[in-house]
């Protein structure tokens, strides 16, 4: 087993690698890569600038970090020996992507133990808004940052004046089963937003422009920098019942609106 690097190291290579990879994607912006397949259903999309940055990901762990796992959305996993698995999105908000929305980001993380949300332990990650222009870090123990300035903890609306972040899968089964749940939570909040990327959404939540988020159906790179992000700014992830997130209900905010709102999403039938 190797060495645990400090925690500062490990952040510093997420910003790395991911700003690394928003220059590749920003410069393949003119053309948005095209769509090279599809997943669970014709809308849930790949485009060539997906696989491309994946595979520059991949790449540069490689060289930096051989004895590391990697977990990505479109390779799936590589067992490594050190303990540690990076968890990376080349691209979270792939259709934002491919229609030149800007609400789209890449997401490094790293985290010990197994390459599971539910046991994972996350050490350090980066959601890099390339488009936006902005860039969320957070390291286990050191804290969260927007652009290099610190985020702390907020307080939080009770849940009728909350302005509230989700999404939605890409089945008709499971649109069907969203679209009757944020029948239930809208009358209930401020406001919903469905802006298109967890990952950034996750961040929006850690530095106040939202006050919480809920999605079902996250997969573990989806989740892994920006839950981190949020949970160092002082705020709180987790599942429908109080344990942590996955993907069967990952729920963010502060500490008691995440409580509410949990129990608004199992009143409704989540």
């Amino acid at each position: 087993m190797s060495t645990t690097p400090d925690p500062a190291e490990l952040l510093a290579l997420c910003e790395d690698l991911a700003r690394t990879a928003g220059e590749h994607a920003r410069a393949r912006t003119a053309d948005h890569g095209g769509v090279a397949r599809t997943k669970s259903s014709a809308v849930d999309v790949v485009t060539a600038v997906d696989e491309e940055v994946e595979a520059l990901l991949r790449a540069r762990l490689a060289e930096l970090r051989p004895d590391d796992g990697v977990l990505g959305e479109e390779e799936g996993s590589v067992a490594g020996t050190s303990g540690l698995t990076w968890v990376v999105d080349p691209i979270d908000g792939t259709v934002n992507f491919l229609y030149g929305i800007p609400s789209y980001s890449i997401s490094v993380a790293v985290v010990s133990g197994s390459a599971d949300p539910l046991t994972w332990t996350a050490e350090a990650g980066c959601v890099h808004a390339v488009a936006l222009g902005t860039t969320w870090t957070a390291a286990r123990g050191l804290g969260a940052w927007r652009d290099g300035e610190p985020l702390g903890p907020r307080p939080a609306p009770p849940l009728a004046r909350a302005l509230v972040g989700t999404g939605f899968g890409y089945t008709v089964e499971e649109r069907t089963l969203e679209g009757a749940l944020v029948a239930q939570i809208l009358p209930q909040v401020r406001d919903i937003r469905r802006l298109g990327s967890a990952a950034i959404d996750l961040c929006l939540v850690a530095d106040g422009r939202l006050d919480a988020y809920y999605e079902i159906g996250l997969n573990p790179w989806d989740m892994a920098a920006g839950s981190l992000v949020v949970s160092e700014a002082g705020g709180a992830v987790q599942g429908l019942t109080g344990g942590p997130a996955s993907p069967a209900m990952t729920i963010a905010g502060g500490h008691g609106l995440v409580e509410e709102l949990a129990a608004a999403l199992r009143a409704a039938g989540a």
